[in-house]
């Protein structure tokens, strides 16, 4: 397999679609910001091949040593994190689709990208390449990296904040600035208090963003979903052992094409104006407004995380004062920009926020298409979570009601993943106006993806 240099850092573009037209003393502002980054010039070049660490050895030097390799380190540096507890030998393919896994992603790893793995149970341990230092990619750690994964043996308990105090700490070992983990889990997090797994994913947030897994179906959708959230990555259900390692490649791959990381999305409002709330809508829903850092006057700065060539939507609902007939004003400004290692900001690209107050009823009424379609794929994540949720509780009534208006949403926004999800937790009579009767046997494995999947949404209409 070939394994390039490097992706290309991205270039940014923001596009602002709103309706800002407000009747008179109207103060809520609606708009959604599409970020959209595409190559550019080549990234930051990793270790060259021959300036790499002695075959054997499997580290990555000290970035302060006299070592003649560039003091900037590698581009990139990857943490994949297994479950090694007791029940991944229940049955023995979680396991052995784990020890594949790995390895598929340890061969995607590009040249040059600093990577380690850990074991994770009660405890953290480190599996290659030891020492709490990471490797550097090249056909010698790879091979020795393979070899390593042997030593993958369920037993133990499970206690993931371990694993990603250890993964942070080899993180703190390298000056790659696009850091990135990957996390198999299997079940619940029983072997720590959930408030110590809450203090780790605190410790870690905005430090490396990281892609959650659970494999079979005895593990908690929300702590799976919590930890990708709170670091920025995705999280997903992986019911067949054997489909882990395709999915450990595509997870692998897409952090090797991460061309920028450590993005914020900024936003300045006038003296009067507040941000009601910051989301991010697509591809996924993850609401942003708690994680807010003030970095300057009437501005503050919402983690984007890393980036390659992708775009997102971000939802930003600005309250403005209250104006009248013919005014109008700038409600905010976005801008991208990129945290540098001195602490400054370089802005990638911005765009505008406006309101003008009108007597126009019918411009000031007009709803954007981008905000309307966004405001329903957020009423569908709700409703299937409070629907699964009712299920759970053995409130029939209420679960066939709410998952029967995801059923229209769904329907009604061209979803047809999620369409397709809830069709195995419901049987659907008339999908236009949200008739359901929930099925009477649902396989876990089915109700745990719809939930794990229930914040993917799609994109307006062209």
């Amino acid at each position: 397999m070939a394994h390039p240099a490097g992706p290309t850092v991205p270039r940014f573009s923001v596009d602002v679609h709103q309706n800002e037209y407000l009747p008179e003393g109207g103060r809520e502002v609606n708009a959604i910001v599409t970020v959209t980054a595409t190559g550019g010039p080549a990234a930051a070049a990793a270790f060259p091949a021959t300036a790499g660490p002695a075959a054997g050895t499997g580290t990555a030097p000290d970035p302060g040593s006299a070592s003649g390799l560039p003091v900037s380190g590698p581009a990139a540096a990857v943490v994949i994190m297994v479950d090694c507890s007791g029940s991944m030998d229940y049955p023995p393919a979680k396991m052995d689709g784990a020890r594949l896994a790995t390895g598929a992603a340890i061969d995607t790893l590009r040249d040059g990208v600093a990577f380690a793995v850990v074991a994770g149970t009660h405890r953290a341990t480190e599996v290659y390449p030891g020492g709490c230092r990471l490797a550097v990619a090249d056909a010698t750690t790879r091979a020795e990296a393979q070899a390593s994964l042997s030593g993958l043996h369920p037993s133990g308990g499970t206690a993931i904040g371990t694993w990603l105090t250890l993964a942070d700490r080899l993180f703190s070992s390298t000056p790659a600035a696009i850091r990135h983990g990957i996390l198999l889990t299997d079940g619940r997090n029983e072997h720590e208090p959930p408030e110590e797994l809450r203090q780790a994913l605190d410790a870690c947030a905005g430090r490396f963003t990281c892609d959650a897994r659970g494999v079979g179906t005895d593990w908690e959708v929300k702590e799976v979903t919590s930890i990708a959230s709170a670091l920025l990555g995705s999280a997903d259900i992986v019911a067949d052992p054997g489909a882990l390692t395709g999915d450990f490649t595509a997870m692998m791959e897409s952090a090797m094409a991460k061309g920028i990381a450590d993005v914020a999305l900024r936003l300045w409002t006038p003296q009067g104006a507040e941000i009601q709330y910051v989301k991010q809508v697509a591809p996924t829903m993850e609401d942003l407004t708690a994680r807010r850092e003030d970095s300057g006057v009437r501005t503050g700065d919402y983690p984007t995380g890393s980036w390659g060539e992708e775009s997102r939507d971000y939802h930003v609902c600005v309250r403005v004062p209250a104006a009248g007939v013919g005014q109008e004003m700038l409600a905010g400004r976005a801008s991208l920009v990129a945290r540098e290692p001195d602490g400054t900001a370089r802005r990638l690209s911005q765009g505008l926020i406006r309101a003008v107050w009108t007597a126009d009823a019918a411009a000031s009424t007009r709803m954007s298409p981008q905000v309307a379609h966004y405001t329903g794929q957020a009423e569908l994540a709700d409703a299937i979570q409070q629907g699964l949720d009712l299920r759970k509780l053995g409130d029939m009534d209420g679960a066939t009601a709410k998952l029967g208006r995801a059923v229209q949403l769904a329907h009604r926004s061209g979803n047809r993943d999620t369409a397709q999800l809830l069709e195995k937790v419901v049987d659907v009579a008339d999908a236009a106006n949200g008739t359901v009767r929930l099925k009477a046997r649902v396989a876990d494995a089915d109700e745990m993806t719809l939930e794990t999947r229930s914040t993917k949404t799609v994109r307006v209409k062209k």
